[in-house]
This record gives C-alpha cells, structure tokens and sequence, in this order.
C-alpha cells in the first residue's frame, strides 16, 4: 500500500470509527502527518484524493474539514464514472436507470411527501405548458424536474444521489429523442402523468410498472448508436 493510500484508508477510517464527524476539522498538517508516519507531501495527496471523492473540504487559510458526507455529494464522481466509460454503453445506463427509477416510484407510492408532490406537480404543469409552446427545451427542464422530484418522493437520499447523478448521463439522449421522435415529449408527458397518479394513489406496483414501461419505451426509441446522436437536430 502507497503512504498516499495509507492516508485515504487512515482518515477514512477515523470517520467510520466516529473520530471524524461530518463538519469537523482534521488536526493540523504537521500533528496529522506525524500521527499517519507520512510525510506532509503524501498527506496532502490524500487529502486532495478525498476531497475529490467528496469526503473532505480543503479551505485556505483556515483547514481541512469534513465535508457534509451527504450522498447526493459522495455519488456525484458516479455521473464521470458513467461518461468515462466510453461509446457503446448508453443502453446499459438507460438500463440501469430504468430499474432504479423504478423502485423510487414503488417508494414513493409508500410514502407521503407533500413538498416532493408539489414539485413533481409543478413539473407537469410546466411540461404541459412547454408542449403547447413547442418548446423542447423547456420541456426537457420540466421532464428533468419531474424525475428529479420523483426520486426525492422515494424518501431515499442515496436512491436519490444515484438517479441525480445518471440524470446527466441520459440527459443528451432525452433532448436527441424529443427531437427526432414524433410525439416523443407528448407520450413522455403522458405516461408522467399516469406516474404521478398511480404514486398519489399509493399503488406501489402500478407506479413501478408504468415507469419502467416509460423508460423502456424510451431505450427502444434510442438511435443505432446512442453514444454518438447529436446534442441538437441539425439547422
């Protein structure tokens, strides 16, 4: 193992054990260098690995602290993850976007959240309003708004984090599909709408069913080569 590794498992661990709790600062350079037996150069590799990663907070002049630990933070680097992986994959993140969007519409159909219904019904009013303006982008933001408030209805934060970071991923595909695809933004809007019914009803299976009967016919619609599909139709 690396000194710099030693570092990343070593501050990592202080957290897991409860040394560590989200706000805190970490000792100072010279006190924590000692403690690790690393030099200071190894220690600020660390401590720049995990605060990429989310888990610490580099602030200068003042220290280095805990950051939030909030898993919409701590799953961001899983959007990269998803773009990194290169041409070819786009099904699979459909895919997998599919049957976890699923489950947050059978959580939410357990569960009742006021402010996460409000939002989700705020997006359907944009959307609609969007459809009657042929505006695409404009319904796009709302479709955005709708599933991101769907997967806040779940009750889930790490459910939540997971979607919200694949959203970006799926996000270029949606706009090629409204784009090239008749009535594409209209059925979308659609079968939202019988989401939001069956999730306000509490019908769990329902609401499980209708969205990932929605995402899947979005998957089929894709084109040969979803990777490479345009951000914009062509002028």
């Amino acid at each position: 193992m690396s000194r710099t590794d030693r570092v990343v498992d070593s501050i990592t661990r202080m957290i897991l054990d409860g040394e560590l709790s989200a706000g805190d600062r970490l000792p100072v350079e010279a006190e924590l260098a000692d403690r690790l037996e690393v030099s200071r150069g190894s220690l600020r590799e660390g401590v720049r690995a995990l605060a990429v990663l989310g888990v610490l907070d580099v602030r200068q002049g003042d220290g280095t602290y805990v950051s939030s630990l909030a898993p919409e933070r701590l799953l961001g680097p899983v959007g990269l993850l998803v773009a990194l992986q290169g041409a070819g994959h786009a099904r699979d993140t459909h895919a997998v976007r599919r049957l976890l969007e699923g489950e947050a519409a059978a959580a939410a159909a357990r569960r009742s959240d006021d402010d996460a219904a409000a939002a989700a019904q705020a997006a359907l009013s944009r959307a609609a309003e969007a459809l009657a303006d042929d505006d695409h982008e404009a319904f796009l933001d709302a479709d955005m708004a709708f599933h991101g408030a769907l997967a806040r209805w779940s009750g889930n934060p790490v459910l939540s984090a997971l979607l919200d970071a694949l959203a970006g991923r799926t996000t270029r595909h949606r706009r090629w599909r409204g784009q090239a695809v008749p009535d594409a933004d209209a059925r979308a809007h659609a079968w939202h709408g019988s989401v939001f019914d069956a999730v306000s009803r509490g019908n769990q299976d329902e609401a499980r069913t209708l969205t990932q009967a929605h995402l899947l016919e979005t998957e089929r619609e894709l084109p040969a080569h979803p990777d490479t599909a345009p951000t914009r139709c062509d002028d």
